[in-house]
């Protein structure tokens, strides 16, 4: 068994189901000490052609074979198949159920976490919480929880037969298996960390994995493969050792067990055979005592077992916990309301940003505001601050009181959910999900109809692509999307934002992999479907901003400029720089083909 405050509720919830599975349990374990009293009835018979039952002597005949041993054994036999069927189903269901409610729980909690929390944890280390560390939280729930009643009850009722039958015999059997539990107890804190680190081994064996597997064109290019294969094996032979280090104790504890139990037989047999000897027990009642404590070794080993499983779902819990007790740092506070009616006005007042666990200011003092309807085109160096600018409208990351306004309103006193409700967002790295194409660009709103992403698809001029393709738009995609290119890729996730027609679009860089004519049919369409809806697009080149209402310039987290195109070219010196040399640039490229 194990117990935290992540696990006990599932005690209490499934309370019921446990408690038949314990009835059941317990019925079986009565049912299976009744067996040795009936070898006793039969080599006592055997022996000496009567049995003593309840003080009176029967011949051991046919007759008393087939009603005294034979049918109670049927019946025995019947209800400890039924009996370890319920039992099976009862305990072993709650476990399974308790997977289940906890893998959504961890789930669940997980797309609440913030950004800083994936930049620490990495895929590879989450997904064995999700696989390794839950199957050994539902082997303590369901296997622990049987073992430790089925120990205590089985054990407690032989000893009890054990006791009245010879109490000095049971105590020389009880010594060694008191010596057993105290150097279990000993043994248990040792594997607990083993166990542990076999874990952390093992999370860094998937992290590497999973980092190879979605990087795998870029080492295919640089020919890295050897390297990739050594640095491999090298974290295969840690992960391979720490696993041989916790089989090692745990068989080395097997063997300890084993060595105990049959030290005891052989105390029983000496001792047992030598009160025969004397005249105090018969034969009949040697092997009674034998079955009994054979019913004894089951809980022993069962102790054994417990101790390793509670030091596996020891370290286990704790990594589970890690997660779930992880603080949601962006979240609502108490009181906020819904944005409802969204128009797109955003305003900054004298923000300055610093990333959690960041050493200088990545934002400082940025003011400006967007009307609803304006389309915003922000530019400048790379690492100047213009995602963060953006992820910070969509509350990606906490920002001041009374620095960041939606229609007017300060965004901590509005919900996440109705602000995010608000946006669409094309981020720099496109994400598409292993799905069909269809799917990926409806993902944003439920029940789309076929039209209506086929028209979000035109928009971002990615039609006549998904057409090409022998499946059209239920074409399935690889992972992260990689059976389509960069540019389709991009234009794919453009059509998802705009199929929500949210009142705010933010295109963070979203045209880079598309050529010039595909960019200015993009932008053509924008400026047609979204009329009187905020836009705002980042980018790198000043072709693509320079028709846009206005064009925010940033220069190291700092607004160096903020206006119409043609107005910054007039006013600013830095922004007409830029703007000539991308021209220089573009002319020189021309001349080059």
């Amino acid at each position: 068994m194990i117990f935290g405050k992540h696990i006990n509720r599932y005690y209490r919830r499934y309370a019921l189901w446990l408690l038949v599975g314990l009835a059941a349990l317990f019925t079986v374990d009565y049912l299976q000490l009744e067996v040795p009293n009936l070898y006793q009835l039969v080599i006592n018979g055997m022996n000496n052609g009567v049995v003593t039952v309840d003080g009176v002597e029967l011949a051991f005949d046919m007759d008393f074979l087939l009603d005294r041993i034979c049918m109670p054994m049927v019946g025995i036999i019947l209800a400890i198949v039924v009996g370890r069927f319920v039992w099976r189903v009862a305990i072993f269901g709650s476990a399974a159920w308790m997977e289940e409610d906890l893998r959504n729980r961890m789930f669940a909690h997980a797309e609440k976490l913030s950004q800083e929390y994936y930049q620490v944890n990495k895929v590879g280390n989450l997904m064995s919480l999700f696989t390794n560390d839950l199957d050994t939280l539902q082997e303590c729930f369901g296997w622990g929880f049987m073992q430790f009643f089925d120990a205590l009850m089985l054990g407690t009722l032989a000893i009890w037969k054990m006791w009245r039958m010879d109490a000095l015999l049971t105590v020389f059997s009880m010594i060694p298996m008191l010596l057993l539990l105290a150097s279990a107890t000993v043994v248990g804190r040792y594997m607990t960390k083993k166990w542990d680190y076999r874990q952390e081994c093992f999370s860094k064996l998937s992290d590497f994995s999973q980092e190879s597997f979605s990087g795998i064109s870029v080492i295919k290019a640089f020919v890295k493969e050897g390297k990739e294969l050594w640095a491999f094996e090298k974290l295969n032979r840690v992960n391979e050792e720490a696993n041989i280090d916790v089989t090692k104790i745990s068989v080395l504890f097997r063997i300890l067990v084993t060595a105990f139990v049959e030290s005891v037989v052989c105390v029983i047999l000496g001792y047992g055979g030598y009160l025969v000897y004397r005249g105090s027990f018969n034969a009949g009642q040697l092997m009674e005592f034998i079955g009994y404590f054979n019913s004894v070794i089951w809980p022993i080993m069962a102790v054994s077992e417990l101790i390793d499983m509670h030091s596996r779902g020891k370290a286990s819990l704790k990594r589970v916990s890690e997660l779930l007790d992880a603080e949601v740092a962006v979240k609502d506070r108490e009181g906020v309301r819904e944005l409802k009616d969204a128009r797109g006005g955003i305003e900054f007042r004298n923000l300055t940003f610093r990333y959690p666990d960041g050493e200088y200011d990545c934002l400082e003092d940025i003011s400006f505001r967007i009307a609803p309807g304006e389309s915003i085109g922000l530019v400048g160096k790379t690492g100047c601050g213009k995602t963060t600018l953006v992820d910070l409208i969509l509350r990606t990351y906490n920002v001041p009181d009374g620095t960041l306004f939606l229609d007017g309103q300060d965004v901590n006193t509005l919900s996440i959910r109705s602000v995010r409700a608000a946006c669409a967002y094309v981020p720099q790295d496109n994400f598409l999900f292993s799905d069909t194409i269809g799917n990926n660009i409806s993902f944003g709103i439920k029940g789309q109809t076929l039209d209506a992403v086929i028209r979000a698809a035109r928009l971002s001029d990615v039609d006549d692509d998904i057409s090409g393709f022998r499946k059209g738009y239920d074409t399935m995609l690889g992972e992260r999307g990689v059976t389509v290119s960069g540019g389709q890729k991009q234009r794919i996730s453009i059509a998802r934002a705009l199929l929500r027609d949210a009142p705010i679009l933010i295109l963070d860089d979203s045209v880079s992999a598309v050529d010039a004519s595909t960019e200015q049919t993009i932008l053509d369409n924008l400026s047609q479907s979204r009329a009187g809806k905020t836009t705002i697009l980042i980018a790198h080149r000043i072709s693509t901003v320079e028709k846009l209402d206005k064009v925010l310039f940033m220069d190291e987290g700092r607004i160096a400029g903020f206006g119409p195109h043609a107005e910054l070219c007039r006013t600013n010196p830095a922004y007409r720089k830029m703007v000539d040399l991308q021209r220089l640039e573009e002319e020189g490229a021309t001349q080059n083909a």
